[in-house]
């Protein structure tokens, strides 16, 4: 079925405006004392639920406890962020450890990849980065994975991206979610070729490489996000970020691809649920 007819579909079958999933945030890193207040306005803002991707073992905690607490609206993935020095071993085997007794808790592996930007700054600042140790590590979380069946929520940008299209080939993980994806046409076609997903953040709005990514990527494998607490230009200056403004996303892709609002959001919201598996 092509892309219009899946909309013309969609639009027909949907009796109501769809809900909203912010398939990427980090609400363990908003300031303690705004959690709860988020979480609490979301039923105002039509947010179904919220992927809580994690930065480390103590934030990966902190975000099961919010899914604990707000059962079916938080939906937390287990991870390590790849833009910070890495631990100790020991200290990732405990990661590991701690994601092996949580698993049945996890929606998924995340956020996991390579660090892109930190390495620039490195390359800039003349300073020598071993990249090896980030490879290695992201391809363990892979292999967890793959072992769990769980999907994996990658930060990996550019040339990097190529590197985590590699590991995942490797090991034949397809239900692969890069948020925020910048990258050639080439590794663009790749990755829709393998069927993995991406997610587009409010810079869509205004940002030309992002809206070029959208005019081209399978609409069967997109989804929103706001990777709050980021925060955002353009409309969104000054602004908190917050799940509801993944409503804004759905509508600037609505408009930049010349379809139906209500029927892009209905397909917004199926992609991100079947992608990771929210059934009821």
């Amino acid at each position: 079925m092509n892309d219009v007819n899946i909309l013309s579909a969609l639009k027909l079958n949907a009796e109501a405006t769809a809900p909203l999933i912010d398939a990427h945030i980090h609400v363990d890193s908003y300031p303690p004392e705004q959690q709860e207040l988020l979480l609490a306005s979301l039923a105002d803002s039509s947010v179904e639920a919220v992927i809580a991707v994690s930065m480390h073992l103590e934030s990966s905690r902190a975000n099961l406890r919010l899914a604990e607490r707000h059962p079916g609206l938080v939906r937390s993935a287990f991870g390590f962020h790849p833009e910070q020095a890495l631990p100790p071993q020991a200290e990732l085997d405990l990661l590991f450890d701690w994601m092996d007794e949580h698993v049945q808790q996890m929606i998924a592996v995340g956020e996991v990849g390579l660090p892109y930007y930190n390495r620039l700054e490195a390359s800039q600042s003349g300073t020598p980065f071993d990249l090896a140790p980030y490879i290695a590590l992201l391809e363990r979380f892979i292999q967890f994975a793959c072992e769990h069946n769980k999907p994996i929520v990658l930060h990996a940008v550019y040339e990097d991206a190529d590197t985590a299209c590699d590991l995942l080939e490797r090991h034949g993980v397809t239900q692969a979610h890069f948020h925020w994806f910048k990258g050639s046409a080439a590794t663009t076609e790749r990755m829709a070729r393998n069927g993995y997903y991406v997610s587009f953040t409010p810079d869509l709005l205004y940002e030309e490489e992002i809206r070029s990514l959208a005019r081209q990527y399978p609409s069967d494998q997109i989804m929103a996000e706001t990777d709050g607490p980021w925060s955002f230009e353009g409309p969104f200056t000054g602004q908190q970020t917050h799940p509801r403004m993944t409503a804004d996303v759905i509508r600037a892709y609505s408009k930049l691809t010349n379809q139906d609002e209500s029927a892009v959001r209905q397909l917004f919201y199926e992609n991100t649920r079947r992608f990771f598996s929210l059934f009821d």
